[in-house]
């Protein structure tokens, strides 16, 4: 890794243990490979990202947060329209998460906590309300449960060519001798780099790779169906079989759980806003989700200081 390739100016201050940053980003917006010198929680309250780091790629929708360790390689490629919402810890103010990136269920608490740290800006070590702050975020975040939206990429070359061009072409029924084939490459030796280097067959990365791409159409509102067909399944019954064996439930059941999960944090807003008109919210409130100017540029900090506008 390059020096200059980590951006400390995010970073917590002196005095602080977590620092904030929210940014809109358009459609197919990259952030290229950087790293920085705090652990990073990414999170966005809209749309979906793609982050790759090493040879682990991630979606991460509305309904999840990915956790980035400090100093660690990482690329953001935008699904669609992405409001921004990440967090910079200080590192070993969260001291449970996995060694590695790990990408992890946001429940309502833990949005709302995400929210009011970026309306704050910055978490500092000496005010008292900041630091429960700190201390509920820690908590929340060291118990989160891990999310199965991931795909790990074979190093040797043949192996990640083969890989690559899967991912590429999800929708491709071929047996995978054939995609073997098309590269100039035996599908036995390749069976032989998966299990050694992943741990796993070449049929079981496709069915995670088809998964992981299904989640992001799922949650774009496709039908099951649709996305089914899009995959590379022949028939929805087998792709909703296998969606429950990883996932747990059935695409349509799991869709909707992300939506209720989404709707009861908007409706706790709606409420708290409500509450605001008659006045009787607390003197400390979540801010909205949609606070601040939105054009292609930072918001503006609740304590006057514009943020930055590259939200790496």
């Amino acid at each position: 890794m390059r020096q200059d390739q980590i951006l400390l100016e995010y970073d917590p201050p002196r005095g602080t243990s977590v620092s904030a940053l929210a940014y809109e980003y358009p459609a197919e917006a990259q952030v290229p490979d950087h790293a920085h010198g705090s652990d990073q929680l990414i999170y966005a309250i809209q749309g979906i990202m793609e982050v790759s780091s090493g040879r682990n790629i991630w979606t991460v929708p509305p309904q999840f947060a990915l956790w980035i360790p400090a100093r660690t390689l990482h690329h953001i490629q935008m699904m669609g329209d992405v409001r921004m919402r990440t967090l910079y810890f200080r590192p070993g103010v969260v001291p449970r998460r996995p060694i590695g990136s790990s990408l992890v269920y946001v429940v309502p608490l833990l949005r709302e906590l995400i929210l009011e740290a970026v309306r704050l800006g910055r978490l500092r070590l000496r005010n008292r309300l900041e630091c429960a702050l700190c201390d509920l975020l820690s908590a929340q975040l060291a118990n989160a449960t891990a999310a199965p939206i991931g795909l790990t990429m074979p190093s040797e070359p043949r192996a990640l060519a083969v890989a690559q061009l899967i991912f590429r072409n999800l929708a491709d029924r071929r047996p995978l001798a054939d995609v073997c084939a098309d590269l100039g490459v035996g599908v036995r030796t390749v069976q032989r780099i998966y299990r050694r280097e992943l741990g796993i067959d070449m049929d079981t990365w496709r069915r995670q790779a088809r998964l992981t791409r299904a989640v992001q159409l799922l949650i774009a509102g496709r039908s099951v169906k649709e996305v089914s067909f899009s995959v590379g399944y022949q028939q929805t019954s087998a792709f909703v079989e296998a969606f429950r064996t990883l996932f747990g439930s059935t695409p349509r059941v799991w869709t909707a759980g992300l939506c209720n999960l989404a709707h009861a944090g908007s409706r706790r807003k709606q409420i708290g806003r409500q509450e605001a008109v008659l006045g009787k919210t607390r003197r400390t409130e979540v801010c909205p989700a949609n606070a601040g100017v939105f054009s292609g540029r930072a918001i503006q900090s609740h304590r006057g200081k514009s943020q930055n506008p590259v939200a790496r």
